[in-house]
């Protein structure tokens, strides 16, 4: 189940920026792909790798980028959550592009 949501996730972020930065997409995908990220790897990992005090920078840009989401500037929103994004998982890169 949280694969599913994770890849739901990823297909309306796309989906949402394909649209011109529709940001109710941008914000479902958002929902779904941080659901399905706790059901994957578990609460308490997700609670540690977003609050680390290593990637408190990227947590910080990550959820700032997603209340300016909510708050209709989405393309100044995608911006600050690629960056969160980019931050946060840098070190887990590698193990991904080797896994596909």
């Amino acid at each position: 189940i949280g694969v599913g949501l994770v890849s739901f996730g990823l297909f309306f972020l796309l989906f949402g920026v394909l649209l011109y930065f529709d940001s109710v997409l941008l914000a479902f995908g958002n929902l779904l792909f941080l659901s399905g990220l706790v059901l994957v790897i578990g609460f308490w990992r997700t609670f540690t790798t977003f609050f680390q005090c290593s990637n408190l920078r990227g947590t910080s840009f990550f959820f700032g980028g997603l209340i300016m989401v909510l708050m209709r500037w989405p393309v100044l929103g995608m911006l600050l959550e690629a960056y969160g994004f980019i931050s946060l998982f840098r070190s887990s890169f590698p193990v991904v592009f080797g896994f596909l």
